[in-house]
């Protein structure tokens, strides 16, 4: 597995320290970035730590700007977004606890870059979306509309990708 893995096209993570108890990265948000859709983690907690440059954070309906030494506690199933507006890179220290299967969801969104499977915008496109977020919803969900309706027209777009061949990277046995 690379050291760097791209998770957008201005998001990247390396990863410091896997175990179950915490997936613990450090983060690169490129300049002038765009907000990411609204999504939640159904199982697990984050914390961020600015390291350089700031992030704009959107939690639930509070927004704020974090600087270097600024942290922020992110509780499972609380909606957010996080992105740097700024003009310099940020630079953070992100906390997944539990680990799950998170590092495997940042390895598959990676895959889809390192394979050029994304659009001009260098982002997935919705069959590609479809197939990771049915398999990964016990790890990263989409937090736009009603959920029966989201993850209907997820499960129908996911079956349609994975019917063109976007399938989950699978980690080694000591995973």
């Amino acid at each position: 597995m690379p050291g760097t893995l791209k998770l957008t096209p201005t998001e990247s993570v390396e990863v410091r320290s896997s175990t179950p108890e915490v997936l613990e990265v450090e983060a690169t948000y490129a300049r002038a970035g765009k907000p990411p859709p609204k999504h939640l983690h159904p199982a697990q907690d984050e914390h961020f730590e600015v390291l350089a440059g700031s992030l704009r954070a959107v939690v639930g309906d509070e927004e704020r700007t974090l600087g270097p030494g600024e942290t922020l506690d992110i509780p499972r199933q609380t909606s957010h977004q996080m992105w740097n507006p700024g003009g310099e890179q940020a630079r953070v220290v992100w906390r997944t606890r539990p680990r799950g299967r998170t590092e495997q969801w940042f390895t598959a969104l990676d895959a889809l870059q390192r394979q050029g499977r994304v659009g001009r915008d260098g982002m997935p496109g919705p069959l590609a979306f479809g197939a990771m977020l049915t398999e990964y919803r016990d790890v990263f969900r989409l937090a736009v509309g009603p959920d029966p309706v989201v993850r209907g027209a997820l499960a129908l777009l996911g079956v349609v990708g994975r019917a063109r061949g976007y399938r989950p990277v699978k980690l080694g046995a000591a995973e």
